[in-house]
């Protein structure tokens, strides 16, 4: 008899440097909390049932984590949660942080961080997570200006041992190229979705081109971002999710999934019951119209 393969396997895999990943993973930010994510305020998950759904999660086939140590609430860390969850770790499992943005104690923002600031956020994942080299770090930066110290700051740490592959994260094309004259760049995770630009959908393809994996956040979330979905669903969206029985979260990350095979989907959620849902929406397939009539879904204003 032949096995069955886990959920997330029906939307395939890429290879991130060294390291196979289904295409669909997940994100963690809205493990530590109920609610909006990043806030002050944030009331704290159930610590086991966060727990749990990691655990699940792995057992349905995720082997592509996204986290950050700013991705917290009073009493929850998602770097602690997963740790407690799943180390010691499966050997085919990846896990993706995020470096530059900071929060202090109480759940306030800081200051990006400096060239030399960048080894003290690496080494506190690394404490977090238990670990003793990171699988893929993304440095999250805002704004247009250079990132080549920084960049090259987390070069570095590479070449010491402490980080295996590199990543961007809410960046420009020119931002890409920056970084590619100082090392390799595995990923870029940027906000896509439904009725992005013709810019956006142009570096979505660029990095396609240069066999670089194009993560999206928010693909689910859209403007409502930190959030989740507010606001009706359009029209398009709902007709191609009804004759297919599937729900209008599930169309957006499958025409997501369609736009390259380079392209992974990092949905998160603290429910199981959307965990499984999402994973599910890697093997909704959407047909050359139902594809048109989703790209004409118009952009944010």
């Amino acid at each position: 008899m032949t096995p069955l393969l886990p959920l997330a396997a029906a939307a395939g895999t890429w290879v991130l440097g060294d390291r196979t990943v289904h295409r669909i993973g997940l994100g963690t930010m809205r493990l530590p909390q109920l609610g909006p994510a990043l806030r002050p305020d944030a009331e704290p998950r159930d610590r086991d049932g966060a727990i749990r759904l990691l655990r699940r999660a792995v057992d349905l086939g995720v082997d592509h984590l996204d986290t950050a140590a700013f991705y917290f609430s009073p009493l929850r860390s998602a770097n602690e949660l997963i740790s407690r969850a799943l180390g010691p770790y499966p050997a085919g499992l990846t896990i993706a942080t995020k470096v530059g943005p900071g929060r202090d104690p109480s759940g306030h923002w800081l200051p990006h961080a400096t060239p030399r600031q960048l080894r003290g956020q690496v080494e506190e994942n690394l404490r977090q997570l238990g670990r003793d080299h990171l699988d893929l770090v993304n440095l999250r930066i805002v704004g247009t200006d250079s990132i080549a110290e920084r960049f090259g700051a987390l070069a570095e740490l590479r070449a010491a041992g402490l980080i295996r592959h590199l990543g961007l994260s809410n960046v420009r094309p020119h931002h890409l190229d920056e970084a590619l004259a100082v090392a390799p760049v595995v990923c870029v995770q940027n906000a896509f979705g439904l009725g992005a630009s013709a810019e956006q959908r142009a570096f979505l393809r660029t990095c396609g081109e240069r066999g670089i994996a194009f993560v999206p956040f928010y693909a689910i979330a859209g403007e409502g971002r930190t959030t989740g979905r507010t606001g009706p669903e359009p029209a398009a969206v709902r007709a191609v999710a009804r004759p297919h029985g599937a729900s209008p979260a599930q169309v957006r990350l499958a025409w997501t999934l369609h736009q390259g095979p380079h392209v992974l989907a990092i949905p998160g959620t603290g429910d199981p019951a959307h965990l499984a849902e999402n994973l599910a929406a890697g093997a909704l397939r959407l047909s050359p119209a139902e594809l048109a009539a989703l790209d004409a879904v118009p952009g944010p204003g």
